[in-house]
């Protein structure tokens, strides 16, 4: 036998997620490997008919303390962390008759799964595996003698290996399942740490750590010549991560970040009160209306900005049904998602091969706690998602003229929109849609401007006479720091104007604006975005 190649002898066997367990027990078991198993596992593989031991038999205890205590023992751990054809080690084996375990099999309490279905504090705690992740752990560091396996997808792969090596598995294999093992304990402590860090009100512990599952493995990233790799987390939001793909390519790095965002924005607008449509173009929302209905939102979304919708993202807020199915295919567009689809909308989706058709099964809450995690050089930054809405705010009217319900309306809207669009970010807003947006810009007023000029070629588009910005109402994501930003917003036709306020040139903007007409309110929010 080669000298990277083990012999498996025997396999520890104890998962929470028997998914394929006995059709993998039965077939180690025909290629001669004796099972040693734990409580339920051991009961299923026995009760199928296949022998095995109990882990008792090597510890010489019985499980205790409502199983919190069954393979915490030297029976087991130096079965596992025994260097084999080390003197000393094989000598202490021996000495204490521990068996050699050769091939640990081991997936953890659902832990993860207990907190997603809102289950109390006890029954959370009592789903923290702790003798799981030790033998795991403990296997893992000695692959150089023991292969560990944490994942029912593996099964067929470990019986594949030592099927082609009679009955032995070689050590790349080992070092690819060691290295698994790790990562899922790492992704398991790290669901566990952020809980309870939830549950005491941390915001900010001293050792912060991230996890996920490979959801998918991509081309590339953002450009071509970089690796990447979509991971889902603990974090259970509706939303691309957890949605079905019904049909098209694979999603690329870039829609995966843009569908995000689309769907994001559009969950600000409750289905219950009207239907709602977002379009993105690289992250940043090109057009976003309500309507009576999804195609009558639809046209209105696109109307804003025609010429950015091209190619971009549509994120819907109720089911796409087959009438606005028909309407969004007319346009180049990459992904369309959506709580939900009818038949006929996926068959009519379906004629566009390359069209990526996304159902989530539900919208994501806007108020929703969680982590907003970026990477800089060196560290994390780490925060909590944006997640006020301006219909929690006290609006605080500071001109002399106040917002007319049609304009408060909007005002909201507008702001709602503002929170999704990159800083700095000026949106103006007519009845219900978007038309005109800023984003990105370094400076306030040249935010202000591009949505004053995308208002305006929107008009051209729809060969309307003047300016959609005519009569509309502006939000900006931050406060004004001069008047000239919000001077732009007037000249451009807005008659209100909804920010945060908060600037030591407060009083002058106000002033600005009662000179102006304008009726402005001050939410006391900022919603920048980076």
């Amino acid at each position: 036998m080669s000298s990277d190649l083990r012999a498996i002898s025997r396999a520890l066997l104890s998962v929470s997620d028997k998914t394929g367990l006995i059709d993998f027990a039965r077939a180690l078991h025909a290629q001669g490997v004796e099972l040693v198993s734990t409580g339920g596992t051991r009961k299923a593989i026995a009760d199928a008919g296949v022998p095995v031991r109990d882990v008792s038999d090597l510890t010489g205890f019985p499980e205790m303390m409502d199983g919190r205590v069954k393979t915490l023992h030297p029976g087991v751990h130096g079965g596992l962390l025994a260097i084999r054809e080390n003197p000393e080690h094989e000598a202490a084996m021996l000495a204490h008759n521990i068996a050699p375990i050769d091939l640990l099999v081991v997936n953890l309490y659902p832990f993860e799964e207990t907190v997603a279905k809102g289950a109390d504090y006890d029954d959370c705690i009592e789903n923290i595996d702790i003798g799981g992740p030790a033998m795991i752990r403990a296997a893992a560091k000695n692959h150089g003698d023991v292969a560990v396996v944490v994942d029912v997808a593996d099964y067929a792969r470990v019986l594949e290996a030592m099927a082609a090596d009679k009955g032995a598995l070689n050590l790349e294999l080992r070092k690819n399942l060691a290295q698994k093992a790790y990562a899922r304990t790492a992704a398991y402590d790290a669901a566990i740490s952020n809980w309870l860090a939830g549950q005491i009100g941390q915001t900010a512990p001293t050792y912060r750590a991230i996890g996920g599952v490979l959801a998918e493995t991509m081309r590339y990233g953002e450009n071509p010549h970089q690796s990447a790799a979509f991971y889902r987390t603990p974090d259970l939001r509706f939303g691309v991560a957890t949605a079905r793909q019904l049909q098209g390519k694979s999603l690329s790095y870039n829609n995966v970040n843009d569908t995000d965002a689309a769907f994001e924005c559009v969950a600000e607008f409750d289905p219950a009160i009207s239907a709602a449509v977002a379009i993105i173009k690289h992250a940043n929302p090109c057009g976003v209306a309500q309507g009576a209905n999804l195609i009558e939102a639809y046209e209105r979304a696109l109307r804003c900005d025609p010429v950015s919708a091209f190619g971009g993202i549509i994120a819907l807020n109720r089911t796409l049904d087959a009438d606005s199915a028909r309407e969004i295919v007319k346009v180049f567009t990459e992904v369309i998602i959506a709580p939900a689809a009818t038949d006929e909308a996926i068959a009519i989706v379906a004629a566009k091969k390359n069209l990526r058709l996304l159902v989530t099964g539900g919208l994501p809450d806007p108020r929703g706690a969680g982590l907003s995690v970026r990477t800089v050089s060196g560290g994390l930054l780490v925060q909590g998602r944006d997640n006020a809405v301006v219909d929690d705010m006290e609006l605080r009217i500071v001109t002399k003229r106040a917002p007319t319900a049609a304009e408060l309306a909007d005002l909201k809207f507008a702001f709602r929109i503002c929170k999704h669009v990159k800083s700095n970010a000026i949106v103006y807003v007519k009845d219900g849609a978007s038309v005109g947006i800023g984003a990105g810009q370094m400076s306030r007023v040249d935010s202000s401007r591009i949505a004053a000029w995308k208002a305006a070629e929107a008009a051209k588009a729809a060969e309307l006479s003047q300016s959609l910005a005519i009569g509309s109402v502006v939000a900006s994501d931050a406060f004004f720091p001069f008047a000239d930003g919000l001077l732009a917003a007037a000249e451009a036709g807005a008659t209100a104007i909804i920010q945060p306020g908060g600037s030591m040139r407060d009083d002058e903007v106000i002033k600005a604006a009662d000179e102006a007409g304008l009726a402005m309110v001050m939410t006391g929010h900022r919603h920048f975005r980076h």
